[in-house]
């Protein structure tokens, strides 16, 4: 499959300047949940600004 990182950044909602993996979804995918977190793309503008990319802020964040 070709990466259409292009077209995914127009969609991108991580707002880390340092990122290396943004527009690139299956980077990002993968080196987050290496780390036991979900990318910031998971989450509402406001959680995703915390950068706390846990499964319990994911939680907090839609009230589940």
């Amino acid at each position: 499959m070709e990466c259409q990182k292009s077209k995914n950044l127009k969609n991108c909602g991580c707002t880390y300047p340092g990122c290396e993996n943004k527009g690139l979804c299956c980077e990002c995918l993968s080196y987050h949940l290496a780390s036991k977190q979900l990318p910031g793309c998971c989450f509402p503008p406001e959680a995703e600004k915390t950068y706390d990319r846990s499964f319990k802020a994911f939680a907090r964040a839609w009230k589940l």
